[in-house]
């Protein structure tokens, strides 16, 4: 078993190493990351506005207007501020100035989802508007993410192309360096505009429809209803892991675009008056988060519960040392700490037990027992406050990270003590071997 952990990672670090340092994977990784204060902290107004209190909302009923404001200009606007650290992260990695990385993608965003044949005080659809041009919201939320991205990588590789090429206004010397790089941007500047307005406003080309029609079926399959999805989306995860390579880090930049516009297109419907039952996607982030992986990757909360009651020396204190991170869903002291990296007997349940518990929420919530999430707090949570929350304070959303955490401890319990046993044996040997030295040397 040990020989055929150490052939797949070795035929699996060579992939991982690659996605996992590629520069645009890299900088779309990064970049929504660092939109993760705005999206949680609007995730916190659509939570005040749907406290369970008797007549909570009828009390705020006068305010709800300026209450969702900060939601639509976080969550709402989430492709936006996307497009701004994606590029900015890009940017950086070819050296180029990150403000005008990050200006030109937002600009190519925004051009790209800019309607088209304005009349003067109405839109396309025949509705009044104020006089001028507007920019509808809608696509800068969960909906423009992808062609957010993708304007992002576009616009960088115009400007390092301008760079490279030296197609550029420089000024002289002794002019201020930020001078210097706002002239030298003109022509990228230019060059942007060009690409994304002309096909937009001329020929009626929506990048960003077209974008959301070639991932749909991508979308569907990893974020929204189909069991499968959720599967193979844990096991990659828990296996990297298993393996010794950071999960997260290496499908990151491929299914994290993926989640996020999952939860904010449940958060969006949800907003707008949508029954947390008929949300579309099951399969958020926070679903994995609250469930299938409680206490981190590996659902590993049940194991260092065990660990605390362990005949060995050393589990026992590694389980009062991992409790805690646990509880907050930190569970690297656990992983290497075991280890459970290249660990046969314990790699079992820790790919085996988020499988089983996505399976069990996905049965709850599909016959309808059970809301979707729509909110996205901070992953550190623990998993029944979290549950509570982003399942619009459902009480069985909360039963199941019990009845999970139970299913989690029947699965690790006997390889735990396959794995106690040998352990003890070695603390066992050890001791006698600590002891014979000691009488020798008297």
């Amino acid at each position: 078993m040990m020989k055929t952990l150490d052939s797949l990672a070795m035929k699996l670090l060579p992939i991982a190493n690659a996605i996992g340092n590629q520069r645009h994977l890299q900088a779309i990784r990064n970049g929504l990351i660092s939109i993760l204060p705005l999206t949680i902290v609007g995730s916190f107004f659509t939570i005040l506005l749907n406290l369970p209190i008797p007549g909570y909302s009828e009390m705020i009923a006068p305010y709800l207007a300026a209450l969702d404001v900060p939601f639509r200009f976080t969550v709402g606007l989430m492709s936006l501020y996307a497009a701004f650290t994606i590029g900015s992260f890009l940017g950086n990695t070819y050296k180029l100035d990150k403000i005008t990385s990050g200006f030109l993608s937002m600009l190519a965003t925004l051009l790209m989802v800019m309607p088209i044949n304005l009349q003067e005080g109405m839109d396309t659809a025949g509705n009044a508007v104020a006089s001028g041009r507007y920019i509808p919201i809608t696509p800068l939320g969960s909906q423009g993410l992808f062609g957010a991205i993708v304007a992002a990588l576009i616009s960088v590789e115009i400007y390092r192309f301008t760079k490279e090429k030296k197609l550029e206004i420089k000024m002289p010397e002794g002019v201020p360096p930020v001078v210097g790089e706002s002239f030298a941007a003109l022509l990228p500047t230019l060059l942007v505009i060009l690409v994304f307005w002309i096909p937009r406003h001329f020929f009626n080309f929506n990048l960003n429809d077209l974008l959301s029609l070639a991932i749909s079926p991508l979308k569907v399959f990893l974020t929204g209803n189909n069991i499968f999805g959720g599967i193979i989306t844990q096991f990659m995860i828990c296996l990297f892991w298993a393996l010794g390579i950071h999960g997260h880090a290496v499908l990151g930049p491929i299914i994290r675009p993926f989640w996020d516009q999952a939860i904010i297109e449940n958060a969006e419907l949800f907003q707008n008056g949508t029954s947390a039952f008929q949300l579309p996607n099951i399969f958020t982030e926070q679903f994995y988060q609250w469930y299938a992986q409680m206490g981190g990757t590996g659902a590993t909360l049940a194991l260092v519960f065990l660990f605390l009651f362990s005949k060995s020396k050393y589990l026992k204190q590694l389980g009062k040392l991992s409790i805690l991170p646990g509880i907050f869903n930190i569970n690297e002291p656990v992983i290497f700490g075991t280890p459970i990296v290249m660990n046969p007997l314990l790699a079992i349940p820790f790919i085996t037990v988020p499988i089983v518990n996505t399976i069990l929420v996905y049965i709850v919530t599909t016959l309808g027992w059970m809301p979707k999430m729509m909110v996205k707090p901070p992953f550190s949570i623990p998993a029944p406050l979290g549950a509570l929350i982003t399942s619009n304070w459902n009480w069985v959303a909360c039963v199941m990270v019990f009845v999970c955490f139970a299913v989690s401890l029947a699965i690790y319990y006997p390889f735990f003590k396959m794995f106690e046993k040998i352990q003890v044996e070695q603390e066992q040997q050890a001791e006698q071997e600590d002891s014979a030295a000691v009488s020798e040397g008297i």
